[in-house]
């Protein structure tokens, strides 16, 4: 079955045919809808590769991550391929594994093969990003640079709201346990968490950078028994697992002695021992708008467009925190 077969059917023009697939916009609704039901009719399906030579596109998306070890990706990698296929389009997944030159590589070797790219929680400097980002239309997921568009999730609020809750607890001597250098969500959980810490009349530790893995949690514990808090922020949940890991392992229980609160609200923190207390990300959410706001930029007529949205976040309170027993040191 060929393009030709299908026109000759809806009593269309071959490059009318085309259009319908490849520039819909280009065809009135009527004829479209007409011309994809008689293709569909007769079992045919344009040859993408050949399209992509027509057209210059190849509908096809590149999404690249830190870790995809990392249970926080999962959720958004599934979000943002449904979304994308029932868009007509496909999405490669890709793996920095931490490591800033391999994000720039692998940047640059989808470039050949996509027509714009998904960033999540990048590495790389914000020139270099900019740069990139000039070359190939991209769409940042948590980190913000100027001319570029974003989905972020509101981690700032989420750092506020954690530092409430422990302060509302009667915790005095809070740690922030950071995650790696060059992280936005790191940053930003910084600046906000000082600043809702000073307001509280609370004493805030900041201690990192650290690997965002339960190896970087459990590597931190040492400098988190020395500041003598009674409450933890950690970067993520596995951090806040690994943290409480190397607690135990101290005989230090979590939450009598030391409280923890987590980031991301995964599977893992669930899953955990005492259940982990977390701030809850919106990640499904942020995969399906990231997509969107890609394909947005590749369809407009005119050039892409810049956005920014800012995705809400939340407290949900279970087992890792409690009032403290004894007084902060």
């Amino acid at each position: 079955m060929t393009i030709r077969d299908v026109a000759e059917a809806a009593g269309v023009h071959v490059s009318t045919v085309s259009r319908a697939f490849s520039a819909s916009h280009l065809v009135k609704r009527e004829t479209r809808e007409r011309v994809l039901a008689i293709a569909a009719e007769l079992g045919y399906q344009p040859n993408e590769t050949a399209r992509a030579l027509t057209t210059g596109r190849t509908r096809n998306l590149g999404l690249i991550v830190s870790d995809i070890a990392n249970p926080f990706f999962p959720p958004l990698i599934k979000a943002a391929q449904a979304y994308a296929r029932g868009r007509g389009y496909q999405v490669f997944v890709a793996d920095t594994d931490e490591d800033v030159r391999a994000e720039e590589e692998l940047i640059q070797t989808l470039a050949r093969q996509v027509d714009g790219v998904i960033l999540v929680s990048p590495r790389l400097a914000n020139d270099v990003i900019g740069r990139l980002g000039g070359e190939l239309p991209f769409v940042l997921v948590n980190r913000s640079v100027a001319g570029l568009s974003a989905v972020l999730m509101d981690v700032a609020n989420g750092a506020v709201l954690a530092v409430e809750h422990l302060a509302g607890l009667g915790h005095e001597h809070l740690a922030l346990v950071c995650g790696p250098r060059g992280s936005w969500t790191s940053a930003q959980m910084r600046r906000a968490a000082g600043k809702a810490a000073a307001e509280r009349g609370v004493r805030l530790e900041v201690l990192g950078p650290n690997s965002p893995t339960e190896h970087g949690g459990i590597a931190a514990t040492p400098a988190v028994l020395e500041t003598g808090v009674t409450g933890v922020i950690a970067y993520n949940d596995l951090v806040a697992i690994g943290l409480i890991e190397g607690l135990d392992d101290r005989n230090v229980r979590v939450p009598r002695d030391i409280s923890v609160i987590g980031v991301d609200d995964t599977v893992a923190g669930r899953l955990n021992r005492p259940r982990l207390t977390t701030v809850a990300m919106p990640t499904a959410a942020a995969g399906h708008t990231a997509v969107d706001l890609l394909i947005q930029n590749l369809e407009t007529s005119g050039g892409p467009a810049t956005a920014q949205t800012m995705l809400a976040t939340s407290l949900v309170v279970r087992d890792s925190t409690a009032a403290p027993e004894h007084p902060a040191g």
